[in-house]
């Protein structure tokens, strides 16, 4: 035994993903006195700017909108109890089919062996216990979330390293449960076409498939708060709306595929460090 902590590294693409998609295991872990690493990719700079600015309107500026979304995360991870932070601040590549998709620097743009030397480096210094990061298709397709994984499973071959590995995902239950409260929410919301419904049914697992099911439900308020300090970013008012009750309702159990172990734990499990104390 070492006095080295237990060490869990998320990695994810953009400022508020650390939120949206492992703020349960990230608030929980630290109160379990688990050494947190969060390394964020890009800066975010395709968000939305102030007063809801898109990406090629005249008043959004990449640059001022990065620096605002950087003081957001750091108010995040205060909220999350977040041990350490680590940007890579590689440019925001934007939606799919976005031209900053093929902007010179963009993170779609970087070559995975550069980013993933990067990261191997930062995985080196705090040898994690455990890696989190997006499936192959980074969850819903999102090129910067795709990158991430590439140059996470990339980083953790350039290692000696032996981590636990999780991607995240949603269970098609929770999946379905998701989409009857935005309906609610939002009752003039437009039915999807038939391709659009066909990709969403696609994404996250059938629930026996899911190998992780991790209880954040006491630690949704501290999720729910840290969204909150996205507030430039549209797509979070959503959850917001619904109230910290609902939101931990909804939200209080955060779902992984491991994908990777040494210590044989047995799946289904309910802790991403089962195995290692």
């Amino acid at each position: 035994m070492t006095d080295r902590p237990l060490t869990l590294m998320a990695v994810h693409a953009h400022p508020d993903d650390e939120a949206t998609g492992t703020g349960g295991v990230l608030a929980r872990y630290a109160a379990e006195g688990i050494r947190t690493v969060l390394v964020t990719c890009t800066d975010g700079g395709c968000g939305d700017g102030p007063g809801g600015a898109k990406p090629g309107d005249p008043e959004h500026d990449p640059a001022a909108v990065a620096l605002m979304r950087r003081q957001e995360l750091e108010a995040s991870c205060d909220v999350l109890k977040v041990s350490d932070l680590e940007m890579l601040d590689y440019a925001d590549s934007g939606m799919v089919g976005w031209p900053s998709n093929d902007a010179p620097g963009s993170f779609w743009q970087t070559p995975v062996q550069e980013g993933a030397a990067r990261l191997a480096e930062l995985m080196r210094h705090y040898r994690p216990d455990v890696v989190v990061t997006y499936d192959e298709n980074g969850f819903y397709g999102h090129p910067d979330h795709i990158q991430a994984h590439r140059i996470t499973m990339a980083a953790l071959e350039m290692t000696e390293l032996t981590p636990k590995v999780y991607w995240t995902t949603m269970p098609r239950s929770m999946m379905q449960r998701f989409g009857e409260v935005m309906r609610e929410f939002h009752e003039d919301m437009p039915e999807p076409d038939p391709a659009e419904a066909a990709a969403m049914a696609e994404i996250g697992l059938p629930d026996d498939e899911i190998t992780t099911w991790v209880d954040t439900t006491a630690f949704s308020g501290q999720k729910f708060d840290a969204l909150a300090a996205h507030a430039s970013q549209g797509e979070n008012i959503f959850f917001l709306k619904m109230g910290k009750e609902r939101f931990g309702d909804l939200m209080g159990m955060e779902t992984f595929v491991r994908v990777q172990d040494a210590t044989g734990a047995a799946v289904p499990e309910n802790d991403l460090f089962a195995g290692l104390r």
